[in-house]
């Protein structure tokens, strides 16, 4: 793996766009609710109980590691297709969510029988990787 070859302004802008992408799909106005029912909470046990600080802070973090990662595997694929564009980090952010990202969080919410929270989360997370890639990708 090559560090040097990240773009850490991308990174810093994936990181963004994310949180942006987040906000918006889970906002009240949008899947929220229908979230918020499948994965067993009811309206009186309302988002915020838990320590906002430490929830923001990883959710960040997390971000943060998937751009660096987002970033190598643009590159990684670029570099085998003779370069990497807005086309080719799209794709690499869609087979990252579809090989890895997809299957997995599917396995956990089958187990837990919460397959409309899956549909709802894996949905947000498509958008988010293919959207870090897309940046990355048209960003060199």
């Amino acid at each position: 793996m090559d560090f040097s070859s990240i773009n850490w302004l991308g990174v810093i802008v994936c990181v963004v766009a994310s949180m942006i992408v987040g906000s918006i799909w889970f906002s009240r106005k949008t899947f929220f609710p229908m979230w918020w029912k499948a994965i067993g909470k009811s309206e009186e046990d309302g988002p915020g109980s838990q320590n906002m600080g430490m929830l923001w802070g990883l959710t960040i973090l997390a971000s943060f590691v998937q751009a660096i990662f987002m970033s190598l595997m643009v590159n990684a694929m670029g570099s085998m297709t003779g370069g990497h564009t807005l086309v080719s980090g799209a794709l690499a952010g869609f087979f990252l969510w579809l090989g890895f990202v997809a299957p997995s969080s599917l396995t956990n919410k089958l187990f837990a029988n919460q397959l409309t929270a899956w549909m709802l989360e894996a949905g947000n997370h498509l958008v988010t990787f293919v959207l870090m890639g897309a940046i990355l990708g048209a960003w060199h």
